[in-house]
């Protein structure tokens, strides 16, 4: 057996083995001998029991080299049955003794190790493990350490097979078996933060100080870090102010990370004030003598987010100066609650932006967002409201998920869960809500509750000890489910004295002590419960607790609980069958109104004990009421999307949540939350409303009870910015300068409060020797102007000025103060600067600058103005000026800039002794028109009023239009007036005149420069005048005057269209003035949709010649038209109205929609074609030429309503011939032959019409120069050619006619023709041949087509290359063709092949040609043979040659041939002789 003492008094110098006596070492023995529980590591493996186990830590490791040998620092820890740790077990002992042990540290670690294993996995062994540590020899010691090493290697043997058994624990992420406490000490002393770290494999742990990570190095001998057997601790050295701050310990390994933390809070010995979290230092930073200055940009503003969305929050921080590795403190709070890092919440620091990120939206991430970043220096917050709406219903008309749901109250088997309602029900009342839960580990949501619940907090039971659980709820109406909520944290069913001691194992020094006596007492019943009472009573459940019996040490105490009708004394069991182990207990299916006493039964395996006494009768109904509707409500105004709602608090309400704000459109009844999570304040503000909209609000409260009714709804407020002071102006410069006055001018503010300026307040001081005094009011009363004279000054002082502007809502802060300025008198000649300059009506390419003249003039009157422009970021040499010639008026617009560029202005002003000094330069300006800019337009209504319009879509509720003529404002009204109405603004001209010549140009006030201009000229005067008097006497516009026209069967229509004429206009038909009346002579209609008035007359007669007028008249416009038919007019109208009639009868029968014509094909044919209609299958078509039919072919076509008739003469058929084989060689020529006149006859059963086409004369002629003109346009580009007579000119044509006619020019005169020069054509090729050319014939050729029009003319140039090829071809051929003509030739006499007779003669004569005369050669089998007496050989003349045998035989039978040959050639002829014998002829015909 071996003891062992706490951790926690191993840090006490003062203890010694000298506090045990010899009594205490006899009182161990007697308690571990009559204990149940196991000792020692060697039986921790085999040991088991339902008590507590203990497991052992060791202290930290001491020298090896000591030569003391060491004491053991074992720590018992209290391990209940899920294997969590609830404190600390000293046994009671009634003696003191010393006890030792022989293991080391690394030995006591590895026991340590294996009893921690033993316990997590069992759950029901209890055991005690306890080490014994003795001071003994070295010599024993060493005599030990063969026992340590073999006890070792059981242990390592042991802790293996476990893991070899449960190999799912070999890794887990770290876990914090002891966490640091927090502490609180005086300056410049030490504090060390412990704990203690499990996890596999083993984790790696970082200290950090406001979440920067610590770094010894940095800080030699300010902090020290160790880390010895999963034991880490951080010792903070000689603590001062600054170490006050929250640590944070972070483990990690690769399966997760873990953190905890501890504060350390230095305090002062002044005063006893604990500060835990003292204000920021400002000034000088000790580290490093500088001061921080901190700014948040790019910030996040108010956002709008849905459920299960991911939002991002984030702002840049600049930090100057930046230093290298230097980390500011980065906090995020939500509603003034610091922010962690969890599942839901990511936080990031990239350097120079900080980053929240909320990964999975629900409603209880609504609320305030800061950020806090803090340097040694101080710090800086920035914060916006986050907004999380509902997501979609999954059944439409379901109310929204509940949120913030919370467990209370945890115990042994029954939690009470907590949630808010949502602020949208989907239109129906929430019946109630669902409660589920989930054991931690699984995926398995049970329903808690059969029916669902009203109030928002409920008891869950049934609950496993020792498990963990989550919960959500959801709630449910007549329409369906909602979305369940978010789940809650996980929360294990525990008795809260556990967990209490559990909690109190934060740190070894603080852990509570769990003070045991031997054994728990066997066979005593338990005495009464304590303290019985109702915590909790609604209509659906009752809550008791209470505290158990007094007496300790029984054994494993439950409870029955009981209830009796109040009145009665029957007592009923609720509990029959498992009693309850919590001393918490909720009671359902209680009778509504009923009341009821309730006591406790106290029970173990002894028995049941006696009854606590009762509680007070409680009647069953819900204690807590749901609160009162809120009172008055009022909305303000803050922003253009923003109203921050007031009202007053719910009366007497109990245990209130907060309260739901809901906004509506005035007039649209529907109703939206404006937050999803209740506020406790009584004052919200409620963004995302829409500018210029007016809302209405109401607000209800909500406890768990429910929600209250809602409150009377606010007044209605419209959605505009509030009126706030305006921000100061800026860039004071000084106009003027007099002895004892000085003219100031200034620059509006960027920002004027929402309202207009109202004037300004100037402020001035004298500066002495660099030292300013105090301000002074220059003005009383406020000024309107942007210049003032300030008066009462001191010559040749120095001061500095300040102005204030004020609105409605009060006067601003002042400007920042000027510059220095000197108080002397200006005597320079040329004028001060010009003020005050404004720019409008930016466009693209153009603005308007205005300016005021300076006041302060110089010797002569100021003349004229000078404007310099540039860009913005161009140098100041960029400087260029607008105008070179000074303009007298103080404005102009500037044109011809460039779209997107940026510009910045200046103006100067001249007299006559030169230009003075340039004014401020304007603010940079891009042109750039922006989005919906819209221009003045001038109208002019019906009743003639000229009116100038503008219309602004970006009107602000405080805009105004102010009109201004030549951009001075207008006050006398005489001339004109002005009206507005929402976003558009007339001015009326009252009396239009050459008085209102000028530009007149509308600015919107409280926008962003909506302006524009209109330049009424003395010619648009005059234009608009003109217009104004025609709609003053209207006339009814016409499009079209009074025409006539005809229509079919020969009828006359009299019509004209009035532009725009109403459903009242009235139309009067006038003759001669004689009214006209609808009959049947007249047709009168009148289209009122088109304006179209139209009168009809069958046909007109000699009587209806005269002036036809149509008067209109429509309301007070009036109008008329004439038309006026006589003479020659009127006759010819009436003949072609006749004409018409006739051709209606004619069309009637068959007839021709389109007479007689012809047409030139592409091949050249001509074909007679016309259009008939109205056919029938009876219709017969005949065909004449000069009076005489003409026989029906294959070329006479009567298809689609279309007669054809080709007239042409064919080739001859060896023209035909060769093309034969062409698709085309129907080749048809016209001649004169087909001139004639060509006539077409239709006729039926209901008449003939006839349609004739005179191909005579011009006619004919006409049709020859329209196929000469298809013939000219086939014509290919001339060429150019060699013959061995000259030089040959061509051109083809895809078609001939012997009719054309063509003309061959040379050097653009026509061609004399003579032997030389000669022209042909040789079927489709028209050819000119130049016979034995010579470079005189060198130039261009043409020739010419004529089509009796315009003509065609091919052109070609015979000269330079062209010219010298074709020449030296010519020579080729000409020389080729002598030799061709004066070569040998054999012209023939000779046959192919002689059968004769032997004994027979034969003699065979040929003709020789060739000059000069050939030499002649004979030759048999192609052997020369000579004249001799049998073969007789002669040439005669030179041109005959004969061949003569006198008496043949059998031997002369060969091929004999004859050669001939010149110097220009050679040819032979060739003969066989073939000699029989008669004798054998015979005998082959027999």
């Amino acid at each position: 057996m071996s003891g062992s003492i706490p951790f926690y008094q191993k840090h006490h110098r003062h203890y010694d083995r000298g506090y045990r006596s010899k009594q205490t070492e006899s009182k161990m023995s007697q308690y571990q001998s009559s204990s149940r529980y196991l000792a020692g590591s060697s039986t921790s493996a085999t040991s088991r029991s339902r008590g507590l186990q203990i497991s052992s830590h060791s202290g930290l490791e001491e020298s090896r080299l000591s030569p003391v040998p060491k004491r053991a620092k074992p720590t018992y820890l209290a391990v209940d049955k899920e294997n969590q740790i609830i404190g600390y077990v000293v046994p009671i002992f009634r003696g003191s003794q010393e006890f030792a042990t022989g293991l080391s540290d690394t030995e006591e670690a590895r026991v340590r190790d294996t009893a921690a294993y033993m316990a997590r996995r069992d759950l029901f062994t209890s055991g005690v493990e306890m080490e014994r540590s003795e001071q003994i020899s070295r010599k024993e010691a060493m005599r030990e350490s063969a026992e340590r090493i073999s006890l070792s290697k059981r242990i390592h043997e042991h802790e293996e097979h476990f893991k070899r058994m449960n190999e799912d624990s070999l890794m887990h992420a770290p876990e914090f078996v002891i966490k640091p406490r927090s502490h609180t000490v005086w300056e410049k002393q030490c504090v060390r933060l412990h704990c203690t770290v499990s996890g596999w494999p083993d984790p790696r742990v970082i200290w950090y100080k406001n979440n920067v990570a610590l770094d010894p190095l940095a800080n030699p001998g300010k902090y020290k870090l160790e880390s010895r057997y999963s034991v880490h601790s951080l010792e903070i050295n000689r603590c001062d102010f600054d170490d006050t701050a929250q640590y944070r310990v972070s483990a990690m390994n690769s399966k997760g990370e873990l953190s905890a933390f501890a504060s350390v809070v230095v305090k002062r010995f002044k005063g006893e004030i604990d500060e835990s979290l003292p204000a920021p230092r400002h000034g000088p930073v000790s580290e490093y003598g500088i001061t921080f200055q901190t700014h948040i940009v790019e910030k996040f503003g108010v956002s709008f987010g849905r459920e299960g969305e991911t939002m991002s929050l984030g702002c840049t921080v600049i930090i100057y100066p930046a230093l290298h590795r230097y980390q500011p403190e980065i906090q995020w709070y939500r509603d003034d609650v610091l922010l962690s890092p969890s599942k839901w919440t990511h936080m990031h620091w990239s350097g120079d932006r900080a980053t929240l990120t909320l990964t999975h939206l629900n409603k209880e991430d609504e609320g305030l967002y800061t950020l806090r970043v803090t340097t040694k220096s101080g710090y800086e917050t920035y914060s916006a409201y986050v907004f999380v709406r509902d997501a979609d219903a999954e059944v439409e008309g379901a109310p929204g998920a509940p949120l913030d749901v919370r467990c209370l109250d945890a115990n042994k088997d029954y939690i009470i869960v907590t949630w808010k309602q949502p602020a949208v029900d989907g239109g129906n009342s929430i019946l109630g809500y669902f409660v589920d839960r989930c054991e931690v580990g699984t995926t398995h949501w049970i329903q808690c509750n059969d029916t669902p619940v009203k109030f928002a907090r409920f008891p869950v039971t049934g609950l496993v000890e020792g498990r963990s659980y989550t919960f959500r709820v959801r709630a449910v109406n007549k329409s369906g489910m909602s979305r369940p909520s978010r789940v809650s944290e996980p929360v294990a069913a525990m008795d809260p004295a556990d967990r209490a001691r559990m909690r109190g194992t934060s740190a070894p020094w603080t852990g509570q002590i769990i003070v045991t006596e031997e054994e728990p007492a066997e066979g005593i019943v338990p005495g009464r419960p304590l303290e019985l009472q109702v915590t909790e009573a609604t209509k659906n459940y009752v809550v008791l607790s209470w505290k158990p019996p007094g007496e300790k040490g029984l054994e494993g105490v439950m409870y029955y609980v009981e209830k009796c009708v109040a009145g009665t004394d029957s007592w009923q069991r609720v509990n029959t069958e498992i009693p309850v182990k919590s001393p918490r207990f909720a009671l359902f299916d209680l009778a509504e109104g009923k009341s009821y006493s309730f006591r406790v039964r106290c029970c173990n395996s002894a028995g049941v004990g006696e009854p606590s006494d009762p509680t007070e009768a409680t009647t069953v109904g819900d204690k807590l009421d749901i609160p009162s509707a809120p009172g008055k409500v009022v909305p303000t105004r803050n922003t253009d999307t923003s109203v921050v709602v007031s009202w007053e608090a719910s009366r007497e309400a109990k245990e209130l949540i907060g309260y739901y704000i809901e906004g509506s459109i005035v007039g649209s009844n529907v109703w939206e939350p404006c937050n999803n999570k209740p506020v406790k304040a009584t004052r919200f503000i409620c963004h995302g409303l829409v500018t210029g909209e007016q809302y209405v609000f109401r607000v209800r409260a909500v406890n768990a009870a429910g929600l209250s009714q809602f409150s009377q709804e606010s007044e209605p407020v419209e959605v505009k910015a509030a009126i706030a002071s305006p921000a100061p102006p800026y860039g004071i410069t000084v106009l003027e300068c007099v002895r004892d006055s000085m003219v100031l001018g200034w620059k509006q503010p960027t920002f004027i409060g929402g309202a207009d300026i109202t004037g300004y307040f100037v402020d001035y001081r004298e500066v002495i020797d660099g030292v300013p005094g105090k301000w002074h009011e220059a003005n009383i009363k406020s000024i309107t102007e942007r210049a003032y004279r300030v008066s009462d000054l001191k010559e040749n002082r120095k001061y500095q000025f300040q102005v204030r502007a004020a609105n409605m809502a009060g006067v601003g802060i002042p400007s920042l103060p000027s510059e220095t300025f000197l108080c002397e008198e200006w005597t320079i000649a040329v004028p001060g600067p010009p003020h005050d300059l404004q720019i409008r009506e930016v466009r693209n390419d153009s603005l308007t600058l205005l300016w005021k003249p300076p006041v302060y003039q110089g010797r002569d009157p100021v003349n004229g103005f000078y404007i310099d422009i540039k860009e913005a970021d161009a140098p100041e040499e960029s400087w260029r000026g607008v105008n070179t010639k000074a303009v007298e008026k103080t404005y102009m617009k500037i044109k011809n800039l460039k779209e997107g560029e940026t510009y910045v202005f200046r103006v100067r002003a001249q007299n006559k002794a030169g230009v003075g000094k340039t004014s401020d330069v304007t603010e940079p300006v891009p042109a750039l028109t922006k989005p919906g800019t819209k221009e003045i337009v001038v109208d002019v209504d019906d009743d003639g009023v000229i009116s100038l319009n503008f219309e602004c879509s970006d009107l602000t509720p405080d805009s105004k239009f102010v009109w201004s003529k030549n951009y001075e404002e207008m006050t006398d009204t005489s001339r004109l007036t002005v009206e507005t109405k929402g976003s558009k603004s007339k001015a009326v001209f009252n009396a239009p005149g050459e008085e209102d010549i000028g530009i007149y140009s509308c600015l919107v006030t409280h926008t962003d420069g909506a302006s524009s201009s209109y330049n009424l000229s003395e010619e648009e005067l005059k234009r608009l005048l003109e217009i104004s008097h025609d709609h003053k006497f209207p006339i009814i516009p016409l499009k079209s005057e009074l025409a006539v026209e005809l229509l079919e069967k020969g009828r006359v229509r009299f019509w004209l269209q009035a532009e725009k004429i109403s459903a009242n206009g009235k139309v009067e038909y006038v003759f001669n003035d004689n009214v006209l009346s609808q009959g049947e002579k007249y047709k009168m209609n009148f289209d009122k949709n088109t304006g179209v008035i139209e009168m009809i007359m069958e046909s007109l007669t000699p009587a209806d010649e005269g002036t036809f007028t149509f008067q209109m008249q429509d309301g007070k416009a009036t109008n008329q038209s004439s038309l006026v038919l006589i003479g020659d007019v009127f006759k010819e109208l009436q003949k072609e109205s006749e004409f018409q009639r006739k051709e209606w009868f004619r069309k009637q029968g068959p007839h021709f929609i389109e007479y007689l014509s012809y047409e030139v094909t592409p091949e050249c044919c001509v074909m007679l074609k016309c259009k008939v209609g109205n056919i029938k299958k009876e219709t017969s078509a005949l065909w004449y030429k000069d009076g005489r039919e003409i026989k029906a072919d294959e070329h006479l076509g009567f298809t689609e309503g279309v007669l054809k008739l080709e007239i042409a003469q064919r080739d001859s058929p060896a023209d035909t011939a060769d093309f034969a084989g062409d698709p085309l060689w129907r080749r048809l020529k016209i001649s004169k032959k087909d001139a004639g006149v060509y006539e077409v006859v239709l006729k039926d059963d209901r008449g003939k019409d006839t349609s004739t086409l005179n191909l005579t004369d011009q006619g004919f002629k006409d049709l020859m120069n329209e196929v000469f003109s298809y013939i000219a346009n086939s014509s290919t580009q001339l060429k150019i050619t060699s013959t061995d007579e000259g030089i040959r000119i061509y051109t083809f044509v895809s078609y001939y006619n012997d009719l054309l006619q063509v003309t061959w020019q040379y050097k653009d005169s026509a061609i004399a023709f003579s032997d030389r020069i000669k022209s042909g054509v040789v079927g489709e090729q028209l050819w000119l041949q130049i016979t034995e050319p010579t470079e005189k014939d060198m130039g261009k050729y043409a020739i010419e087509f004529h089509d009796g029009k315009g003509g065609l003319k091919r052109t070609v140039e015979l000269s330079g290359q062209a010219f010298d090829d074709a020449f030296a071809e010519f020579q080729r051929l000409k020389a080729a063709a002598i030799a061709e003509r004066n070569r040998a030739r054999v012209a023939g006499g000779l046959p192919d092949v002689v059968t004769i007779q032997e004994g027979k003669a034969l003699n065979l004569t040929c003709n020789i040609s060739g000059d000069p005369v050939p030499e002649v050669t004979w030759l048999k089998n192609d052997r020369e043979i000579t004249s001799d007496d049998h073969c007789i050989l002669k040439f005669e003349s030179g041109k005959f040659a004969s061949f003569t045998i006198t008496a043949i035989n059998t031997s002369d039978s060969g091929k004999y041939s004859i050669l001939v040959k010149n110097k220009y050639g050679t040819e032979s002829g060739d003969f066989t002789v073939s000699v029989f014998i008669p004798e054998e002829v015979g005998g082959k015909k027999k």
